[in-house]
């Protein structure tokens, strides 16, 4: 009897012994080669351990058998994330699991760009591959507000120029209400720090002062003069005129050239009819632009006219306006 007890006791040691070598190899061992290259594997939200395990396990990155006991022995059975992964050549069941764990995913980028509207933003973000469209393409502005809980009239000029990391399958709808909440903190921290100009009574109006700037000119050296310029139209009450609020008030009439009769067809945009800012921003305006509205240059200059490489000549006078308006515009 004592004999066919250590028989049992040294046959299951054996076994124990061999399973565990067996477990050690597979999970330090690399199931991927150089010839597959890198292995991409989306673990998707709301699958159970064995999905997860039969999706790595097809793809050729581990071992489900091994594998099944690795994260029940880690004790890593609800500590795995969803997300897209990229596992390379290499890389063993332990080191995936790690990634798993960690949530070491594929990040994806898409950049909002200063001076851009939000038709344009929002094409961009809905093209992207990894971005997962909810919204529609084409609906009134109240609809997107309702759907994405924005208590906002307008989301024009709302939405922070910048680019942004995200994790395959993050919805449009999660990408604008991102960029809203990151102009959301820009602009409130901004505001309390700047220079007291009486026309520009809100944050709002900011956005609008600095949308126009945006569109107006891409010469950093400009901005903070061009907003001065603007604001100071604004304390003597003169229309500000500016071609970019017409077009934008145009929508999809503009066809790319704006005529004389444009600039006499009132729309709430037409700030060649109409006195003071438009209702609401014109494009999406960078940090560059709010810091220009909030700190702008004291200038005397009323007029700006653009000389060809990029940058403006600016006029005190009506008569000095039109003297380089016919220089560099009319070829005088």
């Amino acid at each position: 009897m004592r004999r066919l007890i250590a028989l049992i006791i040294i046959t299951t040691s054996l076994s124990v012994g061999w399973f565990w070598m067996l477990y050690q190899d597979s999970i330090n061992s690399s199931y991927i080669t150089d010839e597959m290259g890198s292995v991409v594997v989306s673990v998707e939200r709301g699958e159970n351990l064995n999905q997860i395990i039969s999706t790595l396990d097809k793809q050729g990155v581990v071992d489900g058998r091994w594998f099944k006991w690795l994260v029940r022995i880690e004790g890593a059975a609800n500590k795995i994330q969803a997300g897209e992964y990229e596992f390379s050549p290499g890389l063993t069941p332990v080191q995936i699991l790690g990634f798993l764990v960690k949530g070491k995913v594929n990040q994806y980028a898409i950049s909002i760009i200063e001076g851009q509207t939000f038709k344009e933003v929002l094409r961009d973000i809905q093209e992207h591959p990894a971005i997962r469209q909810t919204l529609p393409k084409k609906a009134e502005m109240s609809t997107y507000l309702e759907l994405m809980n924005i208590s906002e009239q307008h989301l024009e000029g709302l939405l922070l120029p910048e680019t942004y990391f995200f994790i395959k399958n993050t919805t449009d709808a999660e990408m604008i209400k991102r960029a809203y909440r990151s102009m959301q903190v820009f602009v409130n921290s901004a505001w309390p720090n700047r220079e007291r100009k009486a026309v520009i009574k809100n944050v709002y109006e900011a956005l609008i002062l600095a949308a126009i700037v945006e569109k107006e000119t891409g010469a950093a050296e400009e901005r903070k003069k061009i907003a001065g310029l603007f604001i100071r139209r604004l304390e003597i009450g003169m229309k500000l005129q500016t071609d970019p609020t017409v077009i934008y008030g145009m929508g999809d009439i503009y066809k790319g050239n704006i005529r004389f009769r444009d600039l006499r067809q009132d729309t709430p945009y037409n700030t060649y009819t109409r006195y003071g800012l438009p209702p609401t921003p014109i494009a999406m305006p960078g940090k560059a632009s709010i810091e220009a509205v909030l700190h702008p240059v004291e200038t005397k200059s009323l007029y700006f006219v653009a000389n060809g490489d990029g940058t403006h000549v600016f006029s005190e006078t009506l008569k000095q306006h039109n003297a380089a308006v016919d220089k560099y515009q009319r070829n005088k």
